[in-house]
Formats: C-alpha cells, structure tokens, sequence
C-alpha cells in the first residue's frame, strides 16, 4: 500500500465559501497538507484578503478570488483566472451556502428559489466548469457539501433542506456521467458545530444546547477541524475508487432515533 494514499501536496483546491465557517476548516486541513488554496467569497474584497492572511499565518499556500457562485459568467472567468494564474483545478469543494429560517407557509417563492439558486444550483454551476478540464486531464476530485437535511427534514428550514436533498442527488447523478473520466464526486455531510454562529446556543440549559448533545452519540457538538479528514479522504488517492458517497460527519445523529433526554 502506497504511503501517499493521502498526499495532496502540490494540489490546487478551490473551495467556495473559505473565508470563515466551515468552509474555512475544510480548507485549512487541505492547505495543511500541502495543497493550494483558492479562497472563494462574494460579500467583500477585505473579507477574502482577511483570510487569505489567516491561510497564510499558518504556512498555508492560499490565494484570494472573489466572484458570484450563482453567477455564471463569474465563475467562467473566474475558472479560467485561476487555470492561468494557478494552475489546473485539481479539488473542487462546493461549499458556499446559505440558509434561511422560516416556515414554508410563511416564506415568499422569492426567498425560496434565492437559497436553491445558492445551496444546489451554484453547485452544478461551478462544477460544470471546473469538470471540463478535469474530464480533459482524466482526474479530478469534486465534493459537494450536503447536509443532515439531505436525509432529515425540520421545522422551518424547507428550502434549505429541498436544496440540500437534491443536492446529495446532484451529487449521485454527477459521479454517474464523470466517473468514467477518472472524477471521484462525493459529499460530506455536517453535523452540527461549534463556530461562531452557534456559539449562543451553546450553553448549558439553552434548549437546542441540550437537544444536540442528548440528541447526538458523541455527547458533544463538533469540532470544525473534525471535517479535516474527511476532507482529504475525498481529494487524495485514498477515494480513488468512492464515488456517489456522502460522508456524514455528525457524531452519529443520523445512526440513531435518539434518547430521552432523561437517559444517561
């Protein structure tokens, strides 16, 4: 067994939505590595430039490119920037999305088809792109952030989890057509984290506090940096031959109904 199964040094990764979040985690353990990273974020040139320096605080190899995932021509000139300035795309991780908080009968078709345009059609957007080179170079790794929601659905966030479910079968229907250039397409599916978004919920007493820890095997929300692994699992040689997966990385939520909040 080769003992570069999970090199990915030298690798150029573009992965939308890096400037913070969970995005920022998955870049930075690839950048660890020893792959290049192109961070991607549309709200602001400083933004991106903020962590672009982060990246490279930490010896991480990293370069700023601000443009509109749900844009396409954007993103063409974009891909092709960066095949110029960079390098070949090798690792693409459709992370950008967004979420919005409100029950179905009460959500406008405007606020609806805004978070599917994001969170499922900027996907194929990009990935239409970034593949056409890859399927020229017969390789390339592309993953797809899904979600819980792929699998459950939950009070109030419909549209998110209607994108987020079609998104795992974009996922399924892209490893079908790319497979057979050498393109590994898979998915990776978070649980719920400790970041900064969350950070007010996670108290001790604070009801959706108590439903995640009671709610997950693991006891405990996750670290960001737990979806490092996954993360190269899926760009490097190990994956070469894992396609059309999505890897939940969640505690267990998804293995279990769950516990009384009573049971030790």
């Amino acid at each position: 067994m080769s003992i570069d199964l999970f090199d990915v040094k030298g690798k150029v990764a573009l992965v939308t939505g890096s400037t913070h979040g969970l995005g920022m985690a998955m870049a930075r353990g690839l950048g660890l590595a020893g792959a290049t990273i192109v961070v991607n974020g549309n709200s602001s040139q400083e933004k991106i430039d903020v962590a672009v320096a982060a990246y490279k605080k930490e010896g991480i190899n990293a370069v700023g490119c601000k443009f509109n995932v749900t844009k396409e021509d954007e993103v063409i000139a974009a891909i092709a920037n960066i095949e110029k300035e960079i390098g070949a795309i090798d690792i693409l991780i459709n992370n950008a999305g967004i979420i919005k908080r409100i029950p179905l009968v009460e959500m406008e078709v405007a606020d609806f088809k805004e978070v599917i345009d994001v969170d499922l059609v900027s996907p194929f957007i990009v990935s239409k792109h970034v593949v056409k080179n890859m399927i020229n170079r017969k390789q390339g790794k592309i993953i797809n952030i899904c979600s819980m929601m792929s699998e459950l659905g939950r009070n109030s966030v419909g549209a998110y989890a209607a994108a987020k479910g079609g998104l795992k079968m974009l996922t399924q229907n892209m490893a079908t057509e790319w497979a057979k250039h050498n393109i590994q397409v898979n998915g990776i599916g978070p649980g719920y984290f400790a970041t900064s978004q969350t950070e007010p919920i996670r108290v001790d007493g604070h009801p959706f506090n108590d439903f995640i820890v009671n709610r997950t095997p693991a006891a405990k929300w996750g670290n960001p940096d737990d979806l490092a692994g996954a993360a190269i699992f899926l760009s490097s040689k190990a994956s070469d031959f894992v396609n059309g997966h999505v890897v939940y990385v969640d505690g267990g939520i998804l293995a279990t109904i769950g516990k009384p909040l009573n049971e030790n």
